[in-house]
Order: structure tokens, then sequence, then C-alpha cells
């Protein structure tokens, strides 16, 4: 076994690791001298100004899910380049406009943008910093990893949409979130479709197996980017 081989093993152990802790860890918050909520750490970073229409763990769970779709863009983006395979290039098109659409939750509700910087691969929080590097290494092995490394990370996806729905009222931002998860159930099949369809196969890892098949066995809903 290479040197390389053994680095890899354990970041591919270190990224498993780190995946399932992401959903795990809350928010680290601190308040400011504006009396607005200065919150870092794995639930993104960003200022959230007091206000009555807005919880703060309703607030904190937005500017997650504004990293966590950039995570899932720049993976995606850094794959297809890699690999030159259309269903990268088609989702990645697809995660931008989820980025999008959390962007303008974050200037309705006048929170502050934790991505700064919109470069691949660049992250305000460490953890989605980690998490990327990792996650393209493990894409990086086999084009079969890859599409297992998209299969995971709509898992994930599914998994935190469904936390930030929890305790929402706003029809507006329910519907952005509905809208974004039927979009991860799309991506879920395309990537399971590609594992497949090339005689792999795949364990989940953050929904059950039960729910991870019968996402991967329905059809494409309409509607979901």
């Amino acid at each position: 076994m290479t040197n390389r081989t053994v680095v890899q093993t354990g970041l591919v152990s270190s990224a498993l690791v780190l995946a399932g802790a992401m959903i795990a860890m809350g928010p680290r918050v601190s308040m400011d001298a504006t009396n607005g909520t200065v919150v870092q750490g794995v639930r993104g970073i960003g200022t959230v100004a007091p206000s009555p229409q807005i919880k703060r763990d309703v607030a904190m769970n937005i500017l997650f899910m504004r990293e966590e779709e950039k995570l899932a863009r720049d993976v995606y983006w850094t794959l297809g380049q890699m690999w030159g395979v259309n269903v990268f290039a088609n989702i990645t098109l697809a995660e931008q406009s989820h980025m999008d659409a959390v962007a303008v939750m974050i200037e309705q509700y006048g929170l502050v943008d934790p991505v700064v910087d919109d470069t691949v691969g660049e992250f305000v929080t460490q953890e989605f910093s980690d998490l990327y590097s990792l996650l393209v290494i493990m894409g990086s092995e086999s084009l079969m990893d890859a599409y297992k490394v998209g299969a995971k990370i709509e898992e994930l996806d599914i998994v935190d949409l469904r936390t930030a729905l929890y305790g929402v009222t706003d029809p507006v931002l329910i519907d952005m979130y509905e809208n974004l998860m039927r979009g991860s159930r799309n991506h879920l099949r395309a990537f399971a479709r590609q594992i497949y369809n090339n005689g792999g196969t795949y364990v989940a890892e953050h929904l059950t197996q039960e729910e991870f098949d019968a996402i991967a066995n329905s059809d494409m809903e309409p509607g979901g980017g």
C-alpha cells in the first residue's frame, strides 16, 4: 500500500465521521454590541438582526443551508471537471439555483450572507472547507466513487432540510425548503441511477436504507431544481 493510499484511506474515514457530525453539531452563538446575534460555527456565520419575523434557530438554519448548497455545488463542479460527465454539470447548475433561492431568503430577513467568497472550495466555516476537500478526495478515486459522493451529499441535504423546516411558519420559507428537498430527491435519483446502471451498490448513511431505496426507485418529481 502506497503512502498516498494510506493518506487517502484516513481522509475517507475522516470524511464519514465529519459528515455525520455536521448533522449533530449545533451553532456557536454570541451576542454582539449591536444587540444582534452573531452566529458562528457549523451552522454558518452571519449577523441575525433581532426581529419578530424570524426565530434565531430558523435564521441559523437559513445561513447553514446557504453554505451546504454551496458545498454541493462546489463538489459537483470539481468532480464534473475531473470526470467530464453530464450528471455533475447538470446538477451543478441546479445547486446554483438552490444557493440563489437561499440567498433571497437571507436578503428578505436582513441576515448577513455567509458566502463572502463564491470561489469554488472557499468557505467561512472550516467544517465545510474540510468536508469539501475530503469529499473531492473520495470522488477522485473512481467515477463510481464520485457518483457515491453525490448520493451521500444528497442524503445529507435531505436530512438537513428536514431539520431546517422544523418550527418554520413563514409559507414562503416553507415553500423554498420543500422545493430544495424535492430537488435533492431528484438529484439522489440521478446519482443512484448512475450507480446502479454501472453495476454498483450503495449503502445509505444518513437516510435509512429503506427510505433511500424508495426515493432512488421512484420517478423524478416535477417542480424541483
